[in-house]
């Protein structure tokens, strides 16, 4: 679990069932599940995104009890997955994002701590992904790299 940085005390939500069994109500078949995953990788959507569809348009509440395996294991067999996995992009986008906003308001010291607390996250990440293999041992978060994406 990430480090929390407020004193809040975390969300709540539903949780998903512990014993996960594949519903009855579920149309499609495993092979179209996979069909699905290329398709939307191929007309570049993230991981999550992917996940998102297939629960919201599709109503494949979870590719781990259809298929037995997540998303990104469907896209790295396909190799269709990113070379930085989903959630680090996501912070090194929101990093960038605070850093155009301080060029604006450079005495928004609110946002400044934002700034350092999510780069200290990108770096723990970084250190995680380096540490398992997901990412090369010798990458380094450069921050001018990154684009924002425009949707």
């Amino acid at each position: 679990m990430a480090k929390m940085h407020s004193r809040k005390k975390g969300s709540s939500g539903s949780k998903r069932p512990l014993s996960p069994s594949k519903p009855s109500w579920i149309r499609y078949k495993p092979k179209e599940v996979e069909m699905l995953i290329t398709k939307l990788a191929k007309e570049g959507k993230s991981a999550s995104e992917i996940g998102l569809l297939l629960r919201d348009s599709y109503g494949v509440p979870s590719t781990r009890v259809v298929l037995g395996k997540p998303v990104v294991a469907v896209l790295v067999e396909k190799k269709l997955a990113h070379e930085i996995p989903d959630d680090l992009l996501a912070l090194m986008r929101r990093g960038l994002s605070i850093k155009k906003h301080l060029e604006l308001n450079k005495h928004d010291m609110t946002a400044l701590r934002g700034f350092q607390l999510t780069n200290s996250k990108i770096n723990r990440l970084a250190k995680y992904y380096k540490r398992n293999g997901k990412i090369a041992k010798n990458w380094k978060y450069q921050p001018e790299l990154v684009q924002i994406k425009t949707d």
